[in-house]
């Protein structure tokens, strides 16, 4: 069996993520076109779920890294290993500088259009928000 060329997987990769791009944009269009009621009960239910799974996520990201620190902080400790705080800090701080100043670089434009979307679909932004709580509460 032949493996596809380059060429072929990254022109197929790319034709995946515009079919997506077009899906969500489509989809996003047609929900400003909808009455209130259903605005507010697709806005509500998307965002009950977003917010579940972000706490269960997080949650789980939490208790994993949490964990890890401490398993290496105990195993330090007690001799096992020997652990350079002083480069994995310096490390840690030059990896977020780079996250940040990349968010602020790029954050205006996607602001941008989440001020659009908002301003555009209110009764789905007043839903979404509403049930990213509840879905934080619920969890």
């Amino acid at each position: 069996m032949a493996k596809p060329k380059t060429d072929d997987a990254s022109e197929e990769a790319k034709k995946i993520v515009d079919d997506a791009k077009n899906f969500i944009e489509k989809a996003i269009g047609d929900i400003g076109k909808t009455s209130a009621t259903k605005q507010l009960i697709l806005g509500t239910a998307s965002g009950w779920i977003t917010g579940f799974i972000t706490m269960k996520i997080g949650k789980f990201a939490a208790v994993g890294i949490g964990g890890g620190v401490i398993l290496l902080h105990i195993a330090s400790q007690k001799g096992y290993i020997d652990i350079n705080w002083e480069k994995i800090n310096k490390k840690v701080d030059k990896i977020s500088d780079k996250i940040e100043k990349e968010a602020t670089g790029k954050s205006p434009d996607w602001f941008e259009k989440v001020l659009t979307f908002v301003k555009d679909d209110s009764y789905y932004s007043a839903g979404f928000t509403g049930g990213f709580f509840f879905g934080i509460a619920s969890s």
